[in-house]
């Protein structure tokens, strides 16, 4: 690994950790042994940086998604992507970074549009390939993949201001309307 490398992973625990919103150079600099000038020398800027901190915290995700076992049914994958999604604690942590970095991506502010354009992209194949492995066809997997994308990310949102029992449900009734034949397809 290269100096940038370490810096990057060490810059990803302390992000997930904190969060990105107000992360500022000197106290994460300070934290990881160095100086906010190294930093940028080794990033060329803040930006670049924050990119690379997203880029890691996907990374540090996906492999999760990679590593799950295929599920008997699309229900049960969806089941067993919520439990990893809920019940790992560092997957927990790079579904939070995201949701902030989403946050300011949709205000325009770069580096996070971009990023966030990117890690998508790269989680939805993610998804897919899970769901491949566990009997979706290839030509259904993304689509099914986007809508168990987006109602996670809806139920992570609501999450505050919902009870456990009612997140757990909304994934129970994906989970069940995903295993029903669909009309005309049986």
């Amino acid at each position: 690994m290269t100096k940038r490398d370490d810096l990057t992973e060490a810059a990803t625990d302390y992000a997930l950790a904190h969060g990105l919103i107000g992360l500022s150079l000197r106290p994460l600099a300070a934290e990881l042994g160095t100086s906010d000038r190294m930093l940028i020398y080794h990033f060329g800027s803040k930006d670049e940086l924050v990119a690379a901190v997203l880029e890691a915290s996907n990374t540090r995700s996906m492999a999760y998604i990679d590593a799950m076992a295929p599920a008997a049914s699309l229900g049960k994958a969806v089941l067993a992507l919520w439990a990893t999604y809920t019940e790992h604690d560092q997957v927990q942590r790079c579904q939070r970074m995201y949701v902030e970095a989403a946050a300011l991506g949709l205000l325009g502010r770069e580096p996070y549009a971009s990023s966030i354009r990117a890690s998508n992209a790269l989680w939805i194949r993610t998804l897919s390939a899970y769901l491949e492995r566990s009997g979706v066809t290839a030509t259904r997997a993304p689509g099914i993949a986007n809508l168990i994308d987006a109602t996670f990310n809806g139920v992570f949102l609501d999450r505050p201001l919902d009870d456990e029992a009612e997140s757990r449900q909304i994934v129970q009734d994906l989970a069940s309307a995903l295993d029903r034949p669909q009309l005309g397809n049986e």
